[in-house]
């Protein structure tokens, strides 16, 4: 089964950027749809973005289109979610997924079975 770990999180000022990473380990990374998802504390977990298996397709949350971009190098097994223009809202634990055996994005969090640990994302106003 693959396994998840995100990297890249950390504390940026209102405006900022940063790049988050998933790097999979295990088969089927370059078959599966992948997706990115954030937790804030007292909050329920929420979609942010997804990509298809080739990278053809991608979706985003409205609270993220045209801030956050969501990429992919399966020659890597990585998927990247480049993140701009980040707000204090945008602060959470992201977590990357994927959805083992499926190709096409979702926003369901329930159709992804392999969840990474998260990356903590701060932003100070």
């Amino acid at each position: 089964q693959v396994q998840l770990v995100e990297s890249g999180g950390g504390m940026v000022q209102a405006g900022g950027e940063l790049r988050l990473s998933c790097v999979a380990s295990g088969p089927g990374f370059d078959d599966n749809a992948m997706g990115w998802f954030r937790q804030a504390p007292g909050k329920e977990r929420e979609y942010v973005a997804s990509i298809s298996w080739s990278g053809g397709s991608t979706d985003y949350a409205d609270s993220v289109k045209g801030r956050f971009f969501v990429t992919r190098d399966n020659d890597k097994d990585t998927m990247y979610l480049q993140m701009y223009n980040l707000k204090p809202e945008d602060a959470a634990i992201y977590y990357c997924a994927t959805r083992s055996h499926y190709s096409n994005w979702s926003r369901d969090r329930y159709a992804y079975d392999v969840w990474g640990q998260g990356t903590q994302v701060t932003v100070s106003s």
